[in-house]
Parts: structure tokens; C-alpha cells; sequence
């Protein structure tokens, strides 16, 4: 029987059975689907260019070749990120003649993006 013991944030300790803990599934544990999407999602938002991308499509849609122009970016890495984006559904875009035009597609993203970015330039 193994034990554990720790404290929380509060300073408050707590022990128990880890067999237990191992045994009995906790009804607030994520199912694999979620982990994964939120991990995605972190992951996403871990990368320094998808930022930018993603911080400039606050302001209004863009096609590709102004997101490399704006961000001073390769025309190449913009698609490739915007593809890395699309697939998660973290923007969309819309076709004109022979042109895409980007926009951000997941509220939820983009409103937690914003509290890190004011988290960061918070004094």
C-alpha cells in the first residue's frame, strides 16, 4: 500500500491510500478527448509566431500575404501556421476570387490569449 501526503496552497495536509486514488476513477477527471484538445490548445498558444498571428487577427481578418507583410513574416511560415491554427479550429477563413482571408474562430482562445497577454504586461 503505498501512502501519500501533501499540502495544499492553504497550508492544509492531506493523506490517503494511493491504491485508492489509483482504483476510483474521479468523477471530475478530464476524458482523454478533452486532454487532448486543451493540450492542443496550450500548445498552440505556446509558439511565439502563432501569437502574433493570432493577436493580429483580434483586430480584423487578414489574407496571408498581410499577415507575412504586417509580421514581417515568410509568406511560407504564415501558411504553415495558419494550417497548424486551422486544423484546431482556432481560425477560419473565407475565399475571394483567388485570395483566403484569416480570421479567429474560437472566442474562448482568443479571450484567454488576451488575459495572458494582459497577465504578461501586468506590473
Amino acid at each position: 500500500m503505498l501512502i501519500y501526503e501533501y499540502k495544499d496552497m492553504e497550508g492544509d495536509h492531506f493523506m490517503g491510500d494511493m491504491d485508492e486514488r489509483i482504483d476510483k476513477p474521479n468523477e471530475k477527471d478530464l476524458d482523454e478527448e478533452t486532454l487532448f484538445v486543451v493540450s492542443q490548445t496550450f500548445k498552440a498558444l505556446s509558439d511565439p509566431t502563432r501569437i502574433r498571428i493570432l493577436n493580429l487577427l483580434f483586430e480584423k481578418e487578414y489574407a496571408v500575404n498581410e499577415i507575412a507583410e504586417t509580421l514581417g513574416l515568410r509568406q511560407s511560415t504564415v501558411s504553415h501556421q495558419l494550417r497548424f491554427l486551422k486544423n484546431l479550429r482556432l481560425v477560419k477563413y473565407r475565399r475571394e476570387k483567388t485570395t483566403l482571408y484569416y480570421s479567429y474562430d474560437d472566442n474562448h482562445v482568443m479571450d484567454l490569449l488576451k488575459q495572458a497577454i494582459e497577465h504578461a504586461r501586468h506590473e
